[in-house]
């Protein structure tokens, strides 16, 4: 373990961050976040990560050097989706990268970005009515991505069935990135799968674990139109089964799906999220994803997470990274999804 000097928040001096950020901690969370840290620094080096995968650019101060080219997010059915989701209705796939405007070869598409310096790539798309990205006539195409190209291959497969599972086994994929929800109500009215329950995602992880895929889960926080329903029940679920790591995101309200006028959870609800998520998993890496509101909740929460005990930050806050170093911890950035070490 490194011999950096552990900093409490009860020691620290107001750190200027922008936005005049002046909040405090109340003294119980305070104390959990304190104890949520010095689990997080029993457990890990005293590293935190810093992400920027090429889904959007981004550059601050403190992260100028980002290289959206490195890291390539490819949607394999463009802007489709057969769900439409009430958090999302289609909207992050519009920022992906389409794979049918390149005429549909998925090794021909990874071939170019690779010439253009990718090391890496996410593949996602919409779900169909069983909530499966169809991945299955693509797994050709992955293997000689893998074997050929040598990238980084990130899946998003929605809930995948045994044979694709059985398929990604085969390529050899980096990670399955998969959202795990808690809560029947929040799969049937948000993501509009009405034959499914959190027994499918359960046995989903259980399938992973079984033919060695890894995993990183995703827990979507208010993703029951704001409120907090099924997240904790998702970090049970999470913590019966092997994961490489866990990545938390929080409700974004987007101006062309219908949740587009939600609030998302406050703030203290979110910390206080991130602190039991780090003592129910005290030995799993915890990243905090590209999803999160902007302005000034972002600095709030991107500077719990750093006091939570997270072990990484996708798109920080201007001034967290050094934040982070003023509690102990040297930052790493990386240019690719929550998780991926080059």
């Amino acid at each position: 373990m490194s011999e950096t000097v552990f900093v409490p928040l009860d020691a620290m001096r107001a750190i200027p961050l922008p936005g005049s950020l002046e909040q405090a901690y109340t003294p119980h969370m305070q104390q959990t976040m304190d104890s949520a840290f010095a689990l997080r620094r029993h457990h890990f080096p005293d590293e935190i990560t810093f992400h920027a995968p090429g889904l959007r650019r981004y550059k601050t101060a403190e992260y100028p050097d980002q290289d959206h080219r490195s890291f390539v997010s490819i949607s394999l059915t463009g802007a489709e989706c057969a769900l439409a989701c009430d958090h999302c209705n289609m909207s992050i796939l519009k920022g992906m990268a389409p794979l049918p405007k390149f005429g549909g070869s998925l090794f021909d598409m990874c071939s170019e970005l690779a010439r253009q310096g990718a090391g890496g790539v996410l593949i996602s798309g919409g779900s169909n009515k069983k909530g499966r990205v169809p991945l299955i006539k693509h797994i050709p195409d992955l293997v000689r991505v893998r074997t050929e190209l040598g990238m980084t291959i990130r899946i998003h497969p929605g809930i995948p069935d045994e044979e694709t599972i059985a398929a990604l086994a085969e390529v050899g994929i980096d990670g399955a990135m998969m959202d795990i929800i808690g809560d029947n109500d929040t799969i049937r009215d948000v993501y509009h799968l009405a034959d499914t329950t959190t027994e499918d995602y359960e046995q989903a992880l259980a399938l992973l674990d079984r033919y060695g895929v890894p995993s990183i889960p995703h827990i979507i926080l208010g993703l029951h139109y704001g409120q907090m329903r099924g997240e904790h029940t998702a970090l049970e679920i999470i913590a019966r089964h092997q994961h490489k790591a866990v990545v938390l995101v929080i409700l974004i309200p987007l101006s062309d799906a219908p949740m587009a006028r939600v609030t998302p959870p406050p703030v203290e609800e979110i910390m206080d999220f991130f602190a039991r998520a780090r003592m129910s998993l005290p030995q799993s890496p915890l990243m905090l994803g590209c999803a999160r509101p902007i302005g000034l909740s972002k600095l709030q929460t991107d500077r719990a997470a750093v006091d939570a005990g997270l072990n990484g930050i996708a798109y920080p806050a201007e001034g967290i990274i050094n934040y982070a170093r003023q509690r102990g911890l040297q930052p790493k950035l990386i240019n690719a999804c929550c998780g991926v070490q080059w």
